[in-house]
């Protein structure tokens, strides 16, 4: 094997610049995804019938359908219509339509927004009902139960299955790869491969990256439930 061709200073270059994209993608679309997961979730959870079912309805579809085909319905889709392409030179936010990794990022977003919503609605659903009662017994509105009692609780319970959500969308970003002049991790791993028939050491390179990323990411969760979920853990006698 020719490790030595992944440590030239244009191919390091080549994952350095695949790693920004990455990086950039993965939380950009957590940022996004995560806005719209909170008022996705307090639809799912509110009174208003019609849309707890479109929102359930959105949620269904996005995590009953494969993010690859998500992305090329977005980029090859959306993005590739006269209407659109008539306008994404003058009209926001049409004009965004022409970038790959905007394409790209509003695939993830709406991704993670559709599984982070249902978790967090799972987590405010099983609010402990003492909680809410000993806050109303306060005097609190509605809304201040929900701002001050309700999400704050669910946000930590839902920490370990959004960390297995965010170490997904890391991965989940090598798709990415498909969408044309997008330069990511995996696409700098192809890169090599189509220059140097270097099939191994390319992709093992890329596979490393995600491995270190993915534990970084584990590490910083863990440390973050320790702190934050320490009340739930068993106590010692």
């Amino acid at each position: 094997m020719n490790w030595a061709v992944i440590f030239e200073p244009q191919n390091l270059a080549l994952f350095g610049t695949g790693i920004v994209t990455t990086l950039g993608l993965l939380f950009s679309s957590l940022t996004v995804g995560a806005v719209l997961a909170l008022a996705f979730a307090l639809l799912l959870t509110g009174p208003w019938a019609p849309l707890r079912w479109i929102v359930g309805a959105y949620t269904y579809v996005i995590r009953g359908t494969p993010l690859l085909i998500q992305v090329y319905l977005i980029y090859y889709g959306l993005g590739q219509l006269e209407w659109i392409q008539a306008r994404w030179n003058d009209v926001w936010p049409w004009t965004h339509f022409k970038e790959p990794f905007f394409c790209a990022l509003l695939a993830f977003s709406l991704n993670t927004a559709g599984y982070t919503a249902e978790m967090l609605a799972g987590a405010i659903r099983e609010t402990n009902a003492g909680e809410i009662e000993a806050a109303q017994s306060f005097g609190m509105s509605r809304f201040q139960v929900m701002l001050r009692i309700v999400l704050p609780s669910a946000m930590r319970r839902t920490l370990p299955a959004y960390s297995n959500e965010v170490v997904m969308m890391l991965q989940s970003t090598s798709l990415a790869s498909a969408v044309p002049s997008l330069m990511d991790v995996t696409g700098a791993a192809s890169r090599i491969y189509s220059d140097y028939y270097l099939p191994f050491e390319a992709y093992l390179a890329a596979a490393g990256i995600y491995l270190i990323a993915s534990f970084a990411l584990i590490g910083m969760f863990k440390y973050s439930e320790s702190r934050w979920l320490a009340y739930l853990a068993p106590r010692k006698h």
